[in-house]
């Protein structure tokens, strides 16, 4: 039984909590949930799929099954909410729509929903293309690099280019803000000077400061431009009502992080995954080869790359940029014969999820054909596959990632070779999101002939 309805007030009462630990009293299993890439493998074998914990000031309930994400992601605002980590929502600011709940959040969500539709999403293509291509030969030029730093200049590139109209940002003082940023954003928030969260909360000021000067500058501008910024400054809901300044810097903020963080674990993700499986790459290049590498791409051409949806699908199906989603309880329910107590928090853990057997034959195998029309995996169970969340709070940059991440493997697949430099460690850390430890060493050339 999932949820009984119907379930009285002291029923509830009757029911278990979920088996676990909570541990120390504050903190809890915060440490280890931030330093274990296996905290969730080694708690799921011990307590099943369905475990407390107490992370991050709160005692939580971790769920990592389809059916607990439909019922999470279809009570929204019922049984619970959204939320983040304190340090999370402090960093990300309280007019950030990820810290906004209800309608405010769903009317919100609309109005910065104009940067990515099509339209839009289509007059990126050009810059994307660009900055890629200038990467890949200055790679080239390199031969032997550790390559994860320079994906995070990339990925910064085209999202404070796109985003807000800052032309290589990767190699101004925004830069280092940003990173020491992202480094405290999932963190214990302790805000002495010497601790990440309180690097991260002195470079949050230094961005919104400088991102407070470019919307001043653009709003004195007749056309305040297409970009993201531009399409933010412009919009207005349907009573006619625009962003504060405060809202603008926030959202601009929260997208340059979910733009350039996330985005840069999957692509190195697909850079690591592909080199270890030859046989992928050469499917992948024979798909390549229908499509003429002197003519721009466009919309059309990204969407009959479908083999390469399939590989991108299984990137993200094995490593998900963002591991887990948090709600909070706002009314306590039954789960599974459990009673989930009002003021918990929810983890809904991606990666887990996405190792269901149920699901997905042979799970740790790297298999883009699970995806194929003749095995769609990912359509067995609603929720069974999601990368981007799902329900009211889906990623709202879902299609800009997918862009960008098809555009680069296009370009690199095209014309040129990666080979991992043997000896270094590719062990996986997780925080902020997941890339290999030793920063994914290779070895880069422009293949044979192109």
């Amino acid at each position: 039984m999932l949820i009984s309805m119907e379930t009285t007030t002291q029923d509830m009462r009757s029911l278990p909590l979920p088996p676990g630990n909570v541990c120390l009293p504050i903190i809890g299993e915060t440490i280890s949930f931030l330093t274990d890439r296996n905290f969730h493998k080694k708690r799921s074998e011990k307590y099943g799929r369905i475990y407390k914990t107490h992370i991050f000031g709160s005692p939580a309930v971790t769920m990592n099954t389809a059916e607990a994400n439909q019922f999470l992601f279809t009570n929204e605002n019922q049984y619970v909410a959204s939320i983040w980590p304190k340090s999370t929502q402090i960093l990300l600011g309280a007019a950030s729509l990820a810290n906004q709940t209800g309608v405010f959040h769903q009317k919100r969500r609309k109005l910065m929903s104009q940067a990515f539709q099509p339209r839009a999403l289509a007059s990126y293509i050009p810059t994307m293309a660009n900055i890629t291509s200038n990467y890949l030969k200055k790679w080239e030029q390199m031969g032997t690099l550790t390559w994860y730093p320079e994906l995070r200049d990339y990925t910064f590139d085209i999202a404070s280019t796109l985003l807000m109209g800052t032309d290589g940002g990767s190699e101004t003082p925004l830069a280092q803000l940003f990173n020491n940023f992202s480094e405290g954003v999932f963190s214990i928030p302790l805000s002495l000077p010497w601790t990440r969260f309180g690097k991260a909360l002195r470079a949050r000021q230094g961005l919104l400061t400088y991102i407070e000067t470019i919307v001043q500058q653009r709003q004195q501008q007749k056309n305040p431009g297409e970009d993201a910024l531009g399409l933010l400054l412009k919009a207005e809901d349907d009573q006619g009502n625009s962003l504060s300044l405060d809202e603008i810097k926030d959202q601009v903020l929260l997208l340059l992080w979910a733009g350039h963080e996330t985005l840069t674990s999957a692509i190195a993700s697909f850079c690591l995954l592909t080199a270890q499986h030859p046989d992928v790459v050469a499917h992948l290049r024979a798909e390549q080869q229908q499509f003429s590498g002197s003519e721009p791409l466009t919309m059309e051409h990204l969407k009959q790359m479908t083999y390469l949806e399939q590989v991108l699908k299984e990137v993200l199906r094995i490593l998900p940029p963002v591991s887990g989603l948090f709600r909070k309880v706002i009314q306590s329910f039954e789960f599974n014969g459990y009673l989930i107590p009002q003021g918990w928090t929810v983890l809904c853990q991606i990666t887990e999820t996405h190792k269901n057997q149920e699901i997905y034959q042979d799970h740790q195998r790297f298999d883009p054909d699970r995806f194929g029309r003749d095995r769609t995996e990912d359509k067995q169970k609603t929720f069974g596959y999601i990368p981007f969340g799902g329900g009211l709070r889906e990623c709202l940059g879902r299609e800009f990632a997918k862009l960008e991440m098809k555009i680069f493997a296009a370009q690199l697949l095209r014309d040129y070779d990666w080979k991992l430099v043997p000896g270094q460690d590719l062990e996986m850390v997780v925080i902020p999101t997941p890339h290999p430890r030793d920063g994914l060493k290779v070895n880069f050339s422009r293949r044979v002939g192109s």
